[in-house]
């Protein structure tokens, strides 16, 4: 049985005082086979995506997908108005003219790809959510200010308490402890 599952975990952090131990950590448990894991600074590091393993954006794709539907519903929808429900010949003007469609076609791809944007940033980041384990880790009130913290997930397949623990006590950290998933009464 898997360790996740047999305890209420959310995963092992490690506390370091500056970015270069955060970065060194975050890359010796990628080197060691671990995928599901989190860094907290309180500024950018450069070359810690990577290191924890976040290759992908899927926000892009969202806002392309959101701004061609605006798009197509921009056309489709002068196009029907001009053309099907309430054709008007003036001055012998074609009923699907263009030119005439840009100006709403680019605000609905604008509005469309900023609403895709927004509430696609929500879903995939779990929001809204007012509470995360990581909360509750030692000092992590900190992660905004000094600190940095790196969390090795119990979700992760390869995780071992003993071995994450080992693993994140290598790199000299500050402090290293386990973060417990919060029990909620129903």
């Amino acid at each position: 049985m898997h360790a996740a599952e047999l305890s209420p975990l959310h995963g092992t952090v490690a506390e370091f005082d500056t970015p270069d131990g955060l970065l060194r950590a975050a890359n010796a448990a990628r080197q060691a086979g671990y995928k599901k894991m989190d860094a907290y600074s309180p500024f950018p590091i450069h070359g810690l995506s990577e290191a924890i393993g976040y290759h992908h954006n899927t926000v892009p794709w969202l806002m392309a997908l959101g701004g061609l539907t605006g798009t197509v519903t921009g056309l489709t929808l002068e196009w029907y108005t001009a053309s099907i429900d309430y054709p008007l010949d003036i001055g012998g003007k074609p009923l699907l003219s263009l030119p005439m469609f840009f100006v709403v076609m680019f605000e609905l791809t604008i509005l469309f790809s900023a609403f895709a944007g927004f509430f696609g940033m929500w879903i995939l980041n779990g929001l809204p959510r007012l509470h995360h384990p990581i909360f509750s880790a030692q000092n992590f009130e900190r992660a905004t200010q000094d600190r940095f913290f790196l969390c090795i997930e119990a979700a992760d397949p390869k995780y071992e308490p003993e071995a994450v623990q080992s693993l994140l006590k290598a790199q000299e950290p500050l402090n290293v402890s386990e973060v417990e998933e919060p029990e909620f009464d129903d």
